[in-house]
């Protein structure tokens, strides 16, 4: 039997999401922003009507009102994506049970073995789009093909609402004339070094020699040749919460930075994020690792053990600390992320953190369980009355001097 695979993609998901609530934003150049009162920060999502307008994604919001005065714009909200998202990948499982999220927004299905039940696949991919419109306001775009890599790159090819066929004895018509920097897996450092190879296009690398690629990629390379042949054997891999390793954020920011304390307040966004998405997955860990990347590509990581948690406070903490340790103001960053790992059993023996105290009166974890009810209030504020109702007095003391914002870029 030939397998059938569906990516599902949910078109301009976080905005998408606010418009669900937003009925101001319908119709109108809308976006997510980082900080639309201040008017800094960077553009996390635009809908279709402020594309056309040519407001991109990481576009400073700044520039972005330049090209459009009337732009309407929300501040993120991670906390009620994560929730439309769960939403979407429950409706997903009616259809099989085989689902792979991806990222907060794709997912791919293995419908081998359900189709018999929905018709043909584009009739299948046709009532989970409508499904999806009808149940959750939201729009998605499909793609089909016999593997991941094909279904993925099927689904960018219409959006949005687009279903699109792309299967092996096809992708010399319509892969292969692709820029080999639009296929999927390979990013802008890696289509400059395949460039300098006079490699242009996905059929170019399809037909360039194997082994100099493995030579100069490595196993990247040989899996690059076998995807731009159209051939990927990765199965549909059912992830459950307990295949979590780690739990991580990181933002590609719009200019460079130079200042320690605007990379400060990066780290703080992102551990806020960091540390949501731990809570509402219930996980606590051990290690916090910190991730910059320079403007010449390369990058370094730093990791610590804590004492396990899942608090914003422990995490930024030792993640600044990390960041103490390895920043050098003669080399600016251009990505900045955070992570938390090593994810523990409740019952697990603790470890004291660099920044705990427990004397023999147990006062350090008595600060630790006033955090966490601390945590647990802002928690309950925010799921009813929004991301943006507490925000750090720290992170509004002053505007970043390069308009950049500490929240991940949609996917």
């Amino acid at each position: 039997m030939k397998n059938t695979i569906f990516l599902v993609d949910m078109n301009a998901f976080f905005i998408s999401c606010e418009m669900v609530r937003h009925d101001h934003l319908k119709g109108k150049p809308s976006a997510v922003a980082g900080d639309p009162k201040k008017r800094t920060g960077i553009i996390l999502a635009a809908n279709y009507e402020a594309r056309a307008l040519g407001i991109k994604t990481a576009m400073s919001l700044h520039e972005a009102l330049k090209i459009c005065p009337a732009l309407q714009t929300v501040p993120p909200d991670h906390s009620y994506y994560e929730e439309m998202s769960s939403k979407v990948m429950e409706l997903l499982q009616r259809y099989t049970p085989l689902v792979e999220q991806n990222s907060i927004d794709e997912a791919w299905l293995d419908m081998t073995g359900s189709l018999h039940h929905f018709g043909s696949p584009r009739e299948a991919a046709a009532q989970i789009m409508n499904q999806i419109r009808k149940e959750l306001s939201l729009w998605c775009s499909i793609g089909i093909s016999s593997n991941k890599f094909l279904s993925k790159m099927a689904s960018e090819m219409k959006k949005p609402l687009g279903i699109t066929e792309l299967f092996p004895h096809e992708i010399r018509t319509f892969l292969w004339p692709l820029p080999v920097g639009s296929m999927y897996g390979i990013g802008d450092k890696t289509a400059e070094l395949l460039h300098d190879e006079q490699i242009w296009t996905i059929g170019d690398l399809a037909r360039y020699e194997k082994e100099k690629l493995i030579k100069k990629f490595g196993k990247s390379g040989y899996i690059m040749h076998l995807h731009a042949n159209g051939i990927d054997k990765d199965p549909v891999k059912v992830r459950t919460r307990d295949d979590l390793k780690s739990i991580g954020k990181s933002i590609t920011l719009p200019a460079n930075l130079h200042e320690f304390s605007e990379a400060s307040k990066v780290l703080m966004r992102l551990s806020d994020e960091v540390s949501a998405r731990a809570r509402a997955l219930d996980k606590k860990g051990h290690t916090v690792q910190i991730a910059l990347k320079y403007p010449n590509f390369k990058s370094i990581t730093r990791q610590m053990q804590i004492r396990s948690t899942n608090l914003s406070k422990y995490i930024y903490e030792t993640g600044l600390h990390l960041l103490r340790q390895v920043w050098n103001p003669s080399k600016p960053v251009r990505l900045i992320g955070i992570s938390l790992m090593d994810f523990d059993e409740e019952t697990s023996m603790k470890q004291l953190n660099l920044f705990d105290t427990v004397s023999e009166n147990n006062t350090g974890l008595i600060e630790i369980q006033r955090d966490e009810n601390l945590q647990n209030a802002l928690d309950l504020i925010r799921a009813k009355f929004g991301e943006k109702v507490v925000i750090r007095a720290s992170i509004l003391s002053a505007p970043s001097k390069d308009n950049t914002s500490a929240q991940q870029k949609e996917p």
